[in-house]
Order: structure tokens, then sequence, then C-alpha cells
């Protein structure tokens, strides 16, 4: 396959929501069919690491054998694994972010341990590299990178989950000035059992919501039993509990009543990682459906010759390949920011920081999107097991067990479809966004005669309805937004109207993301089969979020627009819905087949 050059950092790269504007081009994307020698080498070695060290311990891992998690944690710490993001001069190895995003999709399918690698190396580390001082980041992350110390994360508490700015956990300052005394319980608090450091947040005096780095040992501070969990049983998931527990002051990490910064900054690499994370996991899952399919035999053929068996498979295929296309996407996109921030001058932490957070909105739809594939992969690859896929001999039971939390970590997918929306406003409300022309301009368009010339050019159907899908978007909000100016309507109150609207964008930037992959892996192509076999995914995929987007555009202008007004909408749904129902029963039998025919997800 031929190497693409390189995208440079200029002007030309969408900025974080800006998908929605403009028309992204297959520059700004990297493909994984792209990666180059030395990814292809630290990929085969966490492969080889789950092979070796995680899959022959998955049930040893899963009743908490004491001390394997932090024994296999010290062996990943030699590989370098806990510090490719850090800087080489703590001792980590600095990789690019398109290498870091291979590194987490190939640790996806290494089940609990996943969990406590992810806590570990980015809710556990990322808070000191962001935001601690000079001596903290000395003081742990080198020994945070080389497994001598493990981290936690103490956000949540019984009473604030999603609300985390609610929490009850004190700090008040002694009289003398020297220390803090932290009153407070934290729940689901994932690595308490063995974690060295405690990244913990409560509020100074009751009111400012503030950041600590806590040690392991410091008197005050104790621990619950294990909690017993539906799944990742294998990761210690434990409550901590703080009775007068004396801290430095110099333990305060970033500035005194800024706690929520660090919070919801890290939490946007969080939802990225995992949605790398999920996809691997997914894969390897959907890898085992494939395989099964063909092994297992019924009415004298193996069932995956049968119809219904094909379209679970070609839609396991389907999802798992949009949602890849837009995790490189945005694992690029992050990574161009990165280095063009670190030419103008800022820091590695400071890039790094910035550059996650300016695309918050794409890591909260890959979060969403890669916990959603990989429900729905679990759930149909038990199906094509039958009773076997109940039973806990094989690994399909774990992974459906284990799959399930991850629409809840790093902000429920509610939340996140919330934050999608609500970040989209704000960065408009403050001018970083030009929504409004965008707006007016489909405004105008409807209410012009609609061109009956067709497209022309290689993949010109699929590029108008993607275009046509942000219309759609920009159509509804911009009725809603005009609506809440009017006084008729207070968004904040309408969650079922954003949730549409963010299952909307979802859909499209999937659909978008897909058909840059595959415009990029045109270019590069070797043989017709392979472009047909994507091109066919390309289909499927545009004609189901066309259907998808109809619909939640439909649901959300019932819930606001009357009379003329809902009428003249609902006809530019219709008009920007206009994408031709391809043959899908061949486009999934194509694509089925293809991956029963290498027995193996290939996609």
């Amino acid at each position: 396959m031929t190497k693409l050059p390189e995208t440079s950092f200029d002007e030309s790269i969408s900025k974080g929501g800006e998908f929605l504007i403009r028309q992204s081009g297959p520059a700004e994307t990297f493909i994984p069919e792209e990666a180059n020698e030395e990814q292809l080498m630290v990929r085969q070695m966490v492969k080889d690491f789950i092979e070796q060290e995680i899959r022959p311990n998955f049930a040893k891992i899963d009743k908490q054998e004491p001390g394997l998690t932090v024994g296999l944690l010290g062996k990943i710490a030699e590989l370098g694994l806990l510090g490719t993001h850090m800087p080489e001069e703590l001792g980590g190895m600095a990789l690019d972010t398109n290498t870091n995003t291979f590194i987490c999709e190939d640790l996806g399918p290494a089940g609990s341990f996943t969990t406590s690698f992810a806590a570990h190396t980015g809710i556990g580390m990322l808070p000191i590299l962001y935001y601690g001082t000079e001596e903290q980041k000395q003081k742990f992350l080198p020994r945070l990178i080389s497994g001598e110390l493990k981290a936690s994360y103490c956000l949540t508490e019984p009473g604030s989950g999603s609300d985390a700015l609610s929490a009850k956990t004190t700090a008040v300052l002694s009289e003398d000035g020297t220390k803090y005394i932290v009153n407070g319980q934290k729940m689901w608090i994932t690595n308490a059992g063995f974690a060295d450091i405690f990244i913990l947040f409560a509020k100074i005096d009751g009111e400012k919501f503030t950041g600590f780095v806590v040690e392991q040992g410091t008197p005050g501070l104790t621990l619950g039993a294990e909690e017993d969990k539906l799944g990742i049983k294998g990761s210690s998931t434990r409550q901590v509990y703080f009775e007068n527990m004396e801290i430095p002051v110099d333990s305060v990490l970033g500035e005194i009543g800024k706690g929520h910064l660090i919070a919801f900054n890290v939490l946007n690499i969080g939802r990225f990682k995992l949605g790398a994370l999920t996809l691997g996991g997914a894969k390897k899952v959907a890898d085992t459906a494939i395989k099964y399919a063909n092994e297992r035999h019924q009415f004298k053929v193996p069932i995956g010759s049968f119809g219904a068996i094909k379209y679970k498979i070609s839609e396991q295929v389907v999802r798992l390949f949009a949602t890849e296309s837009a995790q490189y996407r945005v694992s690029n996109l992050i990574q161009l920011r990165n280095k063009g921030l670190m030419a103008e001058g800022k820091s590695f932490d400071e890039a790094k920081r910035a550059s996650a957070e300016e695309y918050a909105i794409e890591c909260s739809i890959l979060k969403v999107t890669g916990s959603e594939a990989l429900d729905y992969v679990v759930d149909e690859t038990v199906q094509i097991h039958g009773g076997m896929g109940y039973s806990e001999e094989g690994t399909v039971a774990r992974a459906f067990r284990d799959a399930r939390i991850n629409r809840i970590f790093e902000g429920t997918n509610e939340i996140n479809r919330l934050l999608m929306v609500d970040q989209l406003l704000r960065r408009a409300m403050k001018g970083e966004l030009d929504i409004v022309s965008p707006a007016w301009a489909v405004q105008k368009e409807l209410a012009s005669m609609p061109s009956f010339d067709q497209p022309e050019g290689d993949y010109a159907l699929e590029t108008k309805a993607v275009a046509d899908f942000k219309k759609i978007i920009l159509m509804v909000a911009g009725a809603a937004a005009k609506d809440q100016m009017d006084g008729k309507l207070n968004l904040k109150e309408e969650q079922m109207l954003l949730m549409n609207v963010a299952d909307m964008m979802i859909d499209t930037y999937l659909s978008e993301s897909t058909l840059l992959r595959v415009i990029k892996l045109k270019a590069v192509a070797t043989k017709k089969q392979d472009q047909e076999f994507y091109e066919a995914i390309l289909r499927l995929l545009t004609c189901d979020a066309q259907a998808r987007i109809a619909k939640s555009a439909s649901d959300a202008l019932a819930s606001f627009a009357e009379g003329d007004v809902y009428k003249a909408l609902s006809m530019g749904v219709k008009r920007f819905t206009k994408y031709p129902t391809p043959n899908v029963r061949n486009d999934r039998r194509l694509v089925a087949d293809v991956q029963l025919k290498a027995n193996a997800y290939t996609a």
C-alpha cells in the first residue's frame, strides 16, 4: 500500500465542532491502513503482551488473585507502555497520538486489565501532567511511568455522579495554615485496592471545588471492601473514606477552586481513549463471532451461510468500520493540533491539554459511538453463539458483562450527548464557530426551488448525503434556537430534543469519517475487491444513517414546531434525505462473505 504524505498543521484543519459547518477533506484524517513500520512493531508488542500475559490469566484476574494485576502493570511498565504519552524528560516515550491510539485499541481485548491500565495511565496520571507543579511532576510521574506507583482517581460520591460539582467531601485549612483536614467519602474508585496515589476532589471550606494529590498510608484514609460488580470483576473497585485526614498544603493540584477544570479536561482524553479501547475490544469479539459462524453447523451447513447471521456480521462490521474511521480521524486532528501548539511554543503538557480540549465534542462522540458499538457487537455475538454464548466456558459471556460499564464510564452516554450540543452552542455564542451564517443559508435554500441535477464523480452521492445531513442539523437546531430567542422554548429543559440533535451529530460524523476513509483507501487500494467491500460498507452506513437522522429530525421538530412552520421544516427533512437506497441485501452479503471467507475480522 502506498504511503500518503503526512498532513501538516495549518488553518485547513478543522477546529473542534467545525465538521458541522464545513466540508472536510481526506487529508486531515489518518487511517489505520497507513500505519508505519514503527507503529506496526508497537502494535505487535501490545498484542503479544495480551496473548502471553493477559489471555491465559483471564480467570485469575477476574478472581482478583492477590498481586496479579499489580504484577501485570509492572510487566507492561517494563515495555514502556505506561509512559508512551508522557514527556521523555520524566521517563516517558512521548509517542505521537496516532501511535498511542493504536496502543489503546490493541489493549481493548484485555478485559478487566484494560480498566486498571486506563485508570492508571489516564485519569490517574494526566491530572498531574496537566496541572501539577514541577515538584509534583518530578515526585510522582517518573514512578508512575515505571510502575513503582499505581494511581487512582477519586471523584464520584454516593450523592454526586454526573453532577460532580455537588460533591460533599470537604477540605478545611488548619489554623496554622500548613495543612488541609479532609472529611468525606468517594465510591466506585478504580484501582483503589492497590493504589499508591489518589487524585482527590474536595471542596475547600465546603465551596471551592479543588483537586489534591494524596498518598496511600496517609492517616485518616481507609478503604471499603471490594465491590461485587456485574462486570470488569478483575478490576479493583472500592469506596475510599477520609476521616480527619491531614494533608500538606502543597498537596493541592492546580488552582484552588478550579478543580472542575482538572476533572473536565482529563475526562476529554479519557473519553477519547475509551473510544479506542472499546473499539479494540469489539473487534476481537466480532472476530470470535465470525469464527464461530464458520465452525457451527446446523441443518448440515455453517450458520454463517444463513441470511440472518450474515446480517448480524455485516452490521457488526459496518458499525466498527465507522467507529474506527472516526476514532483515527479525531486522533490525527489531536495530533496535528498538538504539533502545531508545540511549534508555537506551548509546553508538552499545555499542548496535550489544549489539543484534547479543542476536540471535546468529537471525544464525546467517540465515547458514545465506541461503547454503543461494543454493546451491539457483544450482544449479537452471544446470539450467534446461542446457548454457548451464555456459558462461562468461552470468552463471550465475560465480554458481554464487561462491556456494559462503558456506557457509564467517563460520563454517561446521556451526559455526553447533552455535552456535545451544549459545547457546540457555547462555542457558537463565543464566536468560535459561525453556525448562524450556515443556518441562514439552509433557510434560504429551503425557500428556493430544489435542484434536480444529479451529483457526479466518485462518491458524489455520499458526499451530497453528508452535506445534507449537516443541513438538517442546522435547520432543526436553528429553528429551536429561534424559538428560544422568542421565549417559546427553554433548551436547557428540552433534553429529548437535545438528544435528537446529538444523535444526528453522531451519525453525521460517522458517515463523513467513513466517507473520508473510503476516499483515501481508493487512492492506495491494490485490489478492486477490497474497494468494493469498503464501498458496500459506506453505502450501508449512509443509508441507515439517513433513516436515523430523518427519524431524529422528525421527532425533534414535532416536539416544538407547529402549523405551517412544522410543515415547512418537515418538507426540509424530506428534501435533505434523498440518498438512494442501495441493494442492502447484496451489500450485506458482500460484507459478511468477505469476513467469513477470511475467517476473521479484517475490516
